[in-house]
């Protein structure tokens, strides 16, 4: 299987190319002063990180095309930052583009998600608070049949980014390119996906342990250590670090599974 297949030489790319768990650590770098706008009065909380929010936004294309432009050039031999900023460079305008798509995709599912949950409600209301077993099944095969459609679509989706910038293909032509690799290579796509979703959902928790440690809530601070200088600095530099790791795995093993599949003769179910 691909996914297991690609773990190896993604590895050994990072290896000979440690630049790029540095550019993935400076990424990390910069998203700390977000969990100090936490510590701020809520309205000066919620401004400053709507606004490092949609900068970060902006930046990410140039980032995500820049990295894996790296990671594809390591796969053969070392890289450096002028990749980076090249890649970045001339992909950052259809990534951007294509961000923007995905984020539509995310709004109408949760527009459709808030209009099924608003029917459920009204359900409830109307069956006097007591909707029937029958009516509670149905919202739940709804809400399950829902979430599928949901994975399916990031399934389908999640390499348009490295047909843009390893094939150069257009925004619409990406998402086509990602949707037929992914139809093609079922299997082994879902186990890349299981790998990669495991990741992100570390490096969430990861942030989430960050922001409770940066702006503990009034529940749980007698639950918390006392926050002093030094467990700051040591709780900002593992953040940093497994940031740096992750994000430098995921270029190259995305990069690596991809060029995989990509591949005529490496066609799965």
């Amino acid at each position: 299987m691909a996914a297991i297949r690609s773990l190896k030489p993604a590895i050994g790319s990072l290896v000979r190319n440690p630049i790029i768990l540095v550019v993935a650590a400076a990424v990390g770098v910069l998203q700390l002063p977000q969990f100090a706008l936490q510590s701020m009065s809520p309205l000066l909380a919620g401004v400053g990180s709507l606004l490092f929010s949609g900068v970060f936004l902006l930046f990410l294309p140039f980032y995500q095309g820049g990295m894996l432009g790296m990671a594809d050039e390591a796969r053969t031999g070392t890289t450096d930052l002028g990749t980076l900023i090249d890649v970045g460079k001339s992909n950052y305008i259809s990534l951007l583009l294509a961000y923007v798509v995905v984020i539509a995709v995310v709004f109408a599912f949760t527009l459709l998600g808030g209009i099924v949950a608003a029917v459920a409600g009204a359900g409830a209301v109307i069956g006097g608070g007591q909707p029937s077993t029958a009516v509670l099944v149905g919202i739940g095969l709804i809400g399950l049949l829902f979430g599928l459609a949901y994975l399916a679509a990031v399934l389908l989706i999640q390499f348009y980014a490295h047909a843009i910038v390893l094939e150069d293909t257009s925004v619409t032509d990406g998402f086509k390119r990602s949707i037929s690799l992914v139809r093609s290579n079922l299997l082994s796509a879902v186990g890349y996906a299981v790998i990669v979703f495991g990741g992100g959902g570390l490096a969430g928790g990861i942030g989430a342990a960050a922001s409770l440690l940066f702006s503990p809530q009034p529940a749980l601070q007698s639950a918390l250590p006392e926050v002093s200088l030094p467990l700051l600095v040591g709780g900002a530099v593992v953040y940093i670090l497994v940031l740096a790791l992750l994000g430098g795995f995921y270029a190259t093993y995305s990069v690596t599974f991809y060029r995989d599949i990509a591949e005529p003769s490496h066609a799965r179910l």
